[in-house]
């Protein structure tokens, strides 16, 4: 495209991919005021768009916390898609929740409150009547050509919800709390198992009747709900609590007839087993479910239909017993029973599929040098157009039959929504959710940089100036380490624990680098790391570190800290172990004892790949003590601050108690923050505010940094 193109579609509202990211980065950057603790745990989130039938409205949830009532408030607003104007569908009030949204009609829309469907007219001052209240909670609920489709957790061999609801209230009245196990895979992420699990259901509802209610505010349809069906009937006990691979991810045709969704197949020992499966079943639950991977033992995931609703595509990893195998794209002809894959020769994993509305090509989400782009992939010819530059994509979704509607942002842009026109690799953002409360806001940009790390390859980071930066001072340097390990740091605003904006405005440098085993870099870097875990990625980390001080005159080497969780922190015992180039450490749910580990965590599979086995097998336990921080315990004495969630199960307590024991019996500054409630993530806002209080005022006061706002806690 010529330049003079470009500049007619930025006037037009439009700007290439690359461009639109170059045209909204920087809008907060020449701003002076941090982003403090309190602002940042403020700000909305705005959630997928749903797009309405006729492609010209989209629905979308909205939520920010209120610190004072240490609650949060959910809502939903539609936006117009030409004119970008948004206006609130549902009461914004804190405590409350609306979400859900989907629609019935172009007119009408649903959403989730308080365990109930309900459906609700656009026009403004009416009210939501309830479709449909089931028996138990019930989640992911969709609409299609008269079913209603959801997820609830029930007990095995109950033919209602009801049933099921019975049989919990039973289970509470059990003079007992015991539970027995006879195999592995007795808990995960953060639940024990129980008999009950997810399972997908259909209901039939119909409009019997338009119903027209003045004094209610209301104008609507009458609906009738007939009796739900469980979709994965004949399927023996499976499956997990609602982490990872769950019946969540199921997804219906366009038409209405079949639904696919993802199990786990039950084994004697699912802790050493990825085999995650794709079934298909019809809608109505008429037959049982059909096995669409049998012969393959890697993980599947993200089914989602072609526009006519004759294929269905996923993503399919293909070694077993490894989470971090690449995806390949599988496409299955369900009326020929015949499965192809597409495009086999691309050296990037895939993380999620939509099908073009002509049904020719397959567009993909996938990492790529940092970044989480949009790719188109002809499904005939496998060939691949890359069409967004920086930043990262999500929720991608059809609109109409030429344009994209997605999430994007970059670390100086929060996530909202924007129209993507793939013919002209152009995008168009559409909502500001931030727009007033960032007002005068510092939010800077990431600047690239690659260096030569570990096997000479070239290996890619950035960082983040602090605000009013200026190159004639000495700053403190906050060195964040991703955890995975086989995941990577990506250009795009984070909400969580990690976001180097919230770091540079308590005025550190903030420097990321997507080390040997990161995503997005190709498989063969990602697979690098397995029996490496304290090699390549340790030395890249301090090639990188020698970089930038050589690079950046800015950067205080005394005054360096030095954070990370899961992988991050056992990177961070490892430092503690090889290093004092760091003033402090910050260990969020770390890594002690290699071979504890694979003795405590519920994923067996995960160190048995890349440690190379178990650690009673004198082989491999040469892989786990080599790079095993507590065989060089006597080294440890930088000041940490340890992080736990007490109910981690993929990183247990002892994992922080062992260091923490270790620094404080050593006379070395060590502190521990438990949080009772939380599990290998902080994923309560409450508990957020005070990890980032509790780790600011940490590192500031090791690398005597003035913060440029209080603590309130």
């Amino acid at each position: 495209m010529k330049i003079a193109d470009v500049a007619t579609l930025c006037v037009l509202g439009w700007a290439t991919a690359s461009a639109a990211g170059q045209n909204d980065t920087g809008a907060y950057e020449g701003n002076t005021k941090p982003l403090d603790i309190r602002l940042f745990h403020s700000l909305n989130r705005a959630g997928p768009a749903v797009v309405s039938p006729d492609s010209k409205k989209l629905l979308f949830t909205q939520s920010h916390y209120d610190q004072d009532e240490n609650e949060t408030a959910t809502y939903i607003s539609v936006v117009d898609v030409v004119s970008g104007a948004t206006s609130r569908l549902t009461p914004d009030i804190v405590g409350q929740s609306y979400t859900n949204p989907l629609w019935f009609d172009d007119q009408t829309f649903g959403y989730v409150h308080n365990g109930s469907l309900y459906q609700q007219q656009l026009k403004g001052g009416v009210n939501g009547t309830a479709v449909y209240k089931p028996a138990v909670s019930f989640s992911s609920v969709a609409y299609r050509q008269g079913y209603l489709t959801f997820v609830a957790s029930v007990y095995p061999n109950t033919t209602s919800l009801k049933e099921s609801k019975k049989w919990g209230d039973l289970e509470k009245k059990k003079i007992d709390s015991a539970q027995l196990f006879d195999d592995l895979w007795v808990r995960h992420w953060d639940e024990w198992m129980t008999l009950k699990k997810p399972n997908v259901f259909a209901v039939p509802v119909n409009q019997t009747s338009k119903r027209d209610d003045d004094d209610e505010g209301y104008e609507g349809y009458e609906w009738t709900v007939g009796n739900e069906v469980n979709l994965m009937k004949g399927l023996p006990a499976f499956h997990d609590p609602l982490i990872r691979w769950s019946a969540e991810e199921y997804t219906v045709d366009k038409q209405g007839r079949n639904v696919a969704f993802v199990v786990r197949n039950p084994s004697d020992d699912m802790s050493s087993k990825t085999d995650v499966d794709i079934y298909l079943v019809p809608i109505n639950g008429t037959s049982n479910p059909t096995l669409l991977t049998g012969n393959v033992s890697g993980i599947a995931g993200g089914p989602a239909f072609s526009p006519d609703g004759k294929r269905l595509a996923w993503l399919q990893m293909e070694t077993p017993a490894y989470e971090s195998d690449i995806n390949r794209i599988y496409v299955h002809d369900i009326d020929a029973g015949s499965t192809i894959s597409v495009s086999r020769d691309w050296n990037l994993s895939p993380m999620g599929l939509l099908w073009s509305a002509d049904g020719k090509a397959i567009y993909i989400v996938t990492g790529d040098k940092g970044n989480n782009v949009v790719y188109a992939v002809d499904v005939a010819t496998g060939r691949r157009q890359r069409l967004t530059e920086r930043g990262t994509a999500s929720g991608v979704r059809l609109l109409g039959s030429d344009k994209l509607v997605l999430m994007h942002s970059d670390q100086d842009k929060c996530t909202n929504i924007h129209v993507l026109d793939p013919d002209k690799k152009a995008m168009r953002q559409l909502t500001d959710v931030n727009r007033r409360k960032l007002s005068g806001i510092y939010v800077g940009s990431a600047e690239d940089f690659w260096f030569e790390g570990a096997r000479g390859d070239q290996v890619h980071g950035w960082l983040v100036k602090p605000p009013g930066f200026d190159a004639q001072k000495k700053y403190p340097l906050a060195y964040i380490v991703h955890g995975g390990p086989q995941q990577h740091n990506a250009h795009g605003f984070s909400y969580a624990q990690w976001n180097p904006n919230m770091y540079a405005s308590a005025g550190f440098v903030t420097v990321q680098i997507n080390f040997h085993g990161s995503s997005s870099y190709g498989q063969n870097f990602t697979d690098s790391i397995a029996r490496q875990w304290g090699g390549y990625p340790y030395d890249d980390l301090m090639k990188g570190l020698d970089h930038v001080l050589a690079t950046y005159g800015f950067v205080d080497p005394k005054r360096m800290v030095a954070l990370g969780a899961s992988y991050g922190g056992y990177m961070m015992n490892w430092f503690n172990a090889q290093t004092d180039r760091f003033a402090a450490l910050v260990c969020h749910d770390g890594m002690f004892s290699t071979p504890a580990f694979w003795y405590s965590t519920e994923e067996l599979w995960f160190p048995e790949h890349d440690f190379g086995g178990v650690p009673y097998n004198s082989e491999a336990r040469r892989n786990y003590e080599e790079f095993n921080p507590e065989r060089f315990a006597a080294n440890f004495s930088t000041p940490t601050l340890f992080i736990q969630g007490a109910k981690d199960f993929r990183l247990t307590v002892e994992q922080s108690l062992a260091p923490f024991t270790l620094l404080r019996r050593k006379g070395v500054q060590a502190r521990l923050m438990y949080f009772a409630d939380e599990n290998h993530w902080t994923t309560h806002t409450g508990n957020s505010v005070r990890w980032y209080t509790e780790v600011f005022r940490w590192i500031s006061e090791h690398t005597n940094t003035t913060l440029p706002y209080e603590l309130e806690l």
